[in-house]
């Protein structure tokens, strides 16, 4: 026999033999098709992420941390807090930190509204309580933030052109094999994980439980933060993707209610932070428990080009 014959013949041995485990996978542990239903409800949620960014992050245009007493505020640059001039006067105001409390105060002819009202002084509540108050002035939207021992002022521009020309999130396709099925283990009340911020701090936050799954044939674990196993879940993560593909400092992944003892984790919904699209958010970034050592290259994508890089 030609050596050119038995080249051959171990061409088609390999080929048929490939084609054999091709077929023993798909009878035992083939991955679901994407139904039409889920990508329908896929899509819809994607366009609800989408809207809530251009809403409520890429209007931003500014965040000011306050220091104690007087921070004036307006267009010159002259200010402690310095505002687009076209909606702004050169010389608006002043917020005055006293105490853990802020209080605004125009200056001159100047007046904001505050609850439809226009006013020339105000209390404001900050983002701690149910109900912050908000400032408008022109197209501008104002209102305290406190992290930690901070307080700032966030502000946003409903005309912002970054929210109209924002182009979309762009994800991995839909893979069912990363619709994992996890074992839930409640917390006793008492626990904290100690969450890290791309402020630099750390805040221990109550945990529900924590999720247990297998992936690739080994057992990962995630901790919940913050949220309540009968409601839904709220997990900051990252994994092995965060090298090249995904947002370095984490992304988020939320779950439905945790039922029998299971709950169902679907990393092809896992989002990033808004702090993936503007410098002015302040986000919790992936604590170590949460850390993958596994690639999950399902979910959000991040363009590392992009400014807002926060995180390992």
């Amino acid at each position: 026999m030609s050596k050119h014959k038995t080249t051959i013949r171990w061409v088609v041995l390999l080929l048929a033999l490939c084609a054999l485990a091709a077929l023993d996978d798909t009878a035992g542990n083939a991955t679901p098709a994407v139904s039409d239903a889920y990508q329908k409800s896929f899509n819809q949620w994607k366009a609800e992420l989408v809207a809530g960014r251009r809403q409520n992050w890429l209007t931003l245009v500014g965040l000011f941390w306050l220091k104690e007493g007087a921070n004036n505020f307006g267009s010159d640059a002259s200010n402690s807090i310095v505002l687009p001039e076209s909606s702004t006067p050169a010389h608006a105001g002043a917020f005055t930190l006293q105490g853990g409390w802020v209080t605004l105060q125009m200056s001159g002819t100047s007046k904001a509204q505050v609850d439809g009202k226009l006013v020339t002084t105000a209390a404001l509540q900050s983002d701690e309580t149910e109900n912050p108050t908000v400032v408008s002035l022109g197209s501008l939207r104002m209102h305290v933030i406190k992290r930690g021992v901070r307080m700032g002022i966030r502000v946003k521009d409903l005309k912002n052109p970054a929210a109209k020309s924002y182009a979309g999130p762009v994800f991995y396709p839909l893979n069912m094999a990363y619709r994992v099925t996890a074992k839930w283990l409640p917390a006793d009340g008492k626990q904290t994980v100690n969450v890290p911020d791309v402020l630099g701090d750390t805040t221990p936050v109550p945990i529900a439980g924590t999720a247990v799954f297998q992936m690739n044939g080994h057992e990962y674990r995630l901790t919940d933060i913050g949220g309540d196993a009968s409601k839904g879940l709220f997990f900051v993560f990252n994994d092995l993707t965060k090298k090249m593909d995904t947002y370095p400092g984490g992304r988020f992944l939320e779950t439905d209610p945790v039922k029998n003892g299971s709950v169902v984790i679907d990393f092809n919904y896992a989002y990033n932070p808004p702090c993936s699209v503007t410098p002015y958010a302040t986000c919790p970034l992936a604590p170590p428990e949460n850390r993958l050592a596994v690639s999950v290259p399902a979910g959000e994508k991040y363009d590392r080009k992009h400014s807002y890089h926060h995180g390992e």
